[in-house]
């Protein structure tokens, strides 16, 4: 009888297992507390990364300190809310770079609101950061990648356990619902990209040590509540969160698609 399991030289088959060398980086919103931290992950295990935010100046500050260190980077405008912005932006990075070989989606923002004083302005804004430009940034990508020879790619979005877990005392109508929209979003293009070598993720973590939590963190009272709730007793450094983000960008993950991981310090799991 013939032998089915692969004869594999894995000195040679797992040594780049967790490498980007030679990718194009893609990050829109990458100039974050999160954003920036991946950011530096990516480019430091090999991807030429593509930092791209509303502000050009910090987008290029960022990359600026990304060459300073030895490893390649450019920093550049875009304005999610216009589709025509987010084509031809990834349209122009194509171009300059080669190819957008890894799509990395830090966009996001929250206007927290009670249920009962929810506007129309706030929710729309929220929505339209939130979960129309991860549809127009993943269509924008995907069309190059799909284009490419390659026969790889990868998709990545940052989402929130806010996709999976509601949360008390808080207004996070707009927050909780586009950011659990995205993970059908993700599911679906997983499938759709699935024929091209496209993989399609996103990381899901709970509050992180950012400017964006700082009104909520300098709140003992729900400080203290979040602590006691979270199985690993701590908050999330932006950090925890480059490992589980790098993971679905290298090879180590090319036989994974469409799925959401927690980085939540065992919040989904007890809950």
């Amino acid at each position: 009888m013939n032998e089915i399991t692969p004869k594999v030289d894995f000195t040679k088959a797992l040594d780049c297992l967790f490498r980007v060398d030679g990718k194009v980086a893609w990050l829109p919103g990458g100039y974050g507390g999160i954003g920036e931290a991946i950011a530096w992950g990516l480019a430091m295990h090999g991807a030429e990364v593509v930092i791209s935010g509303r502000d050009a100046g910090k987008a290029e500050a960022l990359a600026q300190s990304i060459r300073d260190a030895g490893f390649k980077a450019h920093g550049n405008a875009v304005d999610v809310t216009s589709v025509a912005e987010i084509r031809d932006r990834a349209d122009a990075i194509a171009n300059d770079h080669g190819a957008i070989d890894i799509l990395m989606n830090c966009v996001g923002i929250q206007r927290e609101e009670p249920l009962l004083e929810v506007t129309e302005e706030a929710f729309d804004e929220v929505y339209q950061v939130n979960l129309k430009a991860a549809m127009f940034l993943a269509q924008a990508a995907a069309r190059h990648q799909v284009a490419s020879a390659s026969g790889w790619g990868k998709q990545v979005h940052l989402l929130s356990v806010r996709s999976q877990l509601g949360l008390r005392d808080r207004g996070y109508s707009a927050y909780c619902s586009t950011k659990g929209g995205m993970v059908m979003l993700i599911k679906q293009h997983a499938m759709e990209l699935a024929p091209n070598g496209i993989t399609v993720n996103g990381v899901a973590p709970t509050f992180v040590y950012t400017e964006m939590i700082r009104h909520v963190m300098e709140n003992p009272e729900f400080r203290q509540g979040l602590l006691d709730r979270i199985p690993l007793g701590r908050i999330a450094d932006p950090k925890d969160v480059v490992g589980p983000a790098l993971s679905f960008c290298t090879p180590a993950s090319d036989f994974v698609t469409g799925q959401i991981t927690y980085v939540d310090g065992g919040i989904t799991a007890s809950q």
